[in-house]
C-alpha cells in the first residue's frame, strides 16, 4: 500500500492505493462524514484483481477543507485532479451515498474515462432521503448554524456535513442521459433512500442495471460484504 496526498485546489486530498501490480483500476469515493476506510472490506476483496484508489473526500478523513464550503461539485473536481495526477485516463468508479453524487457530477463531465460505474445507495436532491431520515438532518443543521456562535470548530464541522446533506445533490434526472458508461446501481431493500429517485437514476441512464440487494440497508457493504462484493465483481467482470 502506498499513501500521501496530492493538492487539489485549496486542499490536499489523502489517497490510499492498493494493488498496484494490477492493470485494471478500482476508484472507491465514500460518503458523508466517512473517510476511505469505509470501504476496508472491498479494498481487501479486490485488491487481488484490481488497482484501487481509495480518497478521502476534501475535508474528510485526512483531506483538509481548503477554502470556502464543502461542496459535492468540488469534490468532483478534487476527484478529477487525483485521477489525472496518476495518469488514470481509464478506470471504474464506485461510489457510495455522496460519493455516489460525485460519482454522477464527474461522469457528466467525464463519462469517456469511465470504464465501468458503480451508483451505491445514490441520490440526487435532498428530499429523495425518507423523511424520518432527513427531518432530523434538517433540523440538526439549523441547530448546528446557530451553535456555531458557541463552539466554533465542531459545529461547524457538523455543519458542513450536514449541509451537503440538506443543499445537495441537485441533479436533473434527464441530465443522466449523458452518462454513457455502462452503470450498476445498487441499493438495500431497506435503504434509506427512497425508492422514486433510485428508479429516476436507473431509468434514465442508457446502459444501466438496477441490483436491489435483499435485507441490506444503507450500509450494506459494511455489514455485508459477503452479499455485496460479489454484486460488484460480477458486475465488473461481465
Amino acid at each position: 500500500m502506498t499513501e500521501g496526498f496530492i493538492p487539489s485546489g485549496s486542499a490536499k486530498i489523502h489517497y490510499e492505493i492498493y494493488g498496484e501490480e494490477n492493470e485494471r483500476v478500482l476508484v472507491l469515493i465514500h460518503g458523508n462524514s466517512g473517510n476511505l476506510h469505509y470501504f476496508d472490506p472491498q479494498i481487501e476483496y479486490f485488491k487481488k484483481n484490481f488497482k484501487i484508489l481509495a480518497i478521502d473526500s476534501r475535508g474528510h478523513g485526512e483531506s483538509s477543507f481548503g477554502k470556502g464550503n464543502l461542496s459535492l461539485t468540488v469534490m468532483a473536481d478534487d476527484l478529477y485532479n487525483i485521477v489525472m495526477n496518476f495518469g488514470f485516463y481509464r478506470f471504474n468508479l464506485l461510489g457510495f451515498s455522496d460519493g455516489a453524487s460525485i460519482a454522477m457530477y464527474f461522469a457528466l463531465k467525464h463519462n469517456d474515462m469511465l470504464e465501468k460505474l458503480v451508483l451505491y445507495g445514490g441520490n440526487i436532491n435532498p428530499w429523495g432521503v425518507k423523511l424520518t431520515f432527513q427531518v432530523p438532518v434538517f433540523v440538526t443543521y439549523q441547530i448546528n448554524r446557530f451553535a456555531s456562535y458557541l463552539n466554533p470548530q465542531m459545529a461547524n464541522l457538523n455543519k458542513e456535513y450536514l449541509g451537503l446533506m440538506v443543499n445537495e445533490p441537485y441533479i436533473a434526472p434527464e441530465d443522466l442521459s449523458k452518462i454513457k458508461a455502462e452503470t450498476l446501481v445498487v441499493v438495500g431493500s431497506k435503504d434509506l433512500i427512497r425508492k422514486s429517485p433510485t428508479n429516476k437514476i436507473f431509468k434514465n441512464l442508457p446502459n444501466a442495471k438496477l441490483e436491489v440487494i435483499n435485507g441490506g440497508d444503507h450500509f450494506v457493504s459494511k455489514k455485508k460484504p459477503e452479499d455485496f462484493n460479489p454484486v460488484i465483481e460480477k458486475f465488473l467482470s461481465e
